[in-house]
């Protein structure tokens, strides 16, 4: 089970019994907040990538150094170390060794070879897993539904008849 669904389990222990309607308001009221940490978390982020992706990438900046770099033309690069070899394309982002390519996320490879060619690493990176795309994917307000008295429902909705 998942972190994410093993919290949603343990919020709703005392509202399962909650009428539909009152279980949906506990769920949004929780999603309400949990939104809005996130979104205060990652407004508050100063590095260009998220903090566990950059957490990911520092290890990959140490094992990336001390690698011997064969620039084979204007944008690949053979890249060797004690245990790796990987042939790296900047302009493709890729990577013989397929990290870069499936990831989206630079391997030591890349790293060693953009810093050769003097291009910053962030600047190839899937913009997913940047700062920006971390503080959009939480921009939106999640909205308390409100009474039902106050619901604006169609009436073409509100005849049809639902069956349990």
């Amino acid at each position: 089970m998942t972190n994410m669904v093993e919290s949603l389990n343990n919020m709703l222990v005392n509202a399962r019994d909650f009428p539909y309607v009152a279980l949906l308001d506990v769920i949004q009221e929780k999603m309400s907040k949990w939104w809005n940490d996130r979104r205060i978390i990652a407004m508050a982020i100063t590095a260009p990538l998220t903090p566990s992706w950059e957490s990911e990438f520092r290890p990959r900046f140490a094992q990336s150094n001390g690698q011997h770099i064969l620039q084979l033309n204007p944008v690949t690069y053979h890249v060797k170390g004690s245990e790796l070899e990987g042939v790296v394309d900047i302009f493709n982002k890729t990577c013989t060794c397929k990290e870069f390519d499936i990831d989206k996320l630079l391997c030591v490879h890349a790293i060693a070879a953009v810093h050769h060619a003097q291009v910053s690493v962030y600047s190839l990176v899937s913009p997913y897993y940047t700062k920006e795309y971390y503080v959009l994917a939480y921009s939106e307000t999640i909205y308390p539904v409100g009474s039902q008295s106050q619901w604006d429902v169609p009436n073409e909705v509100a005849i049809r008849v639902v069956w349990p």
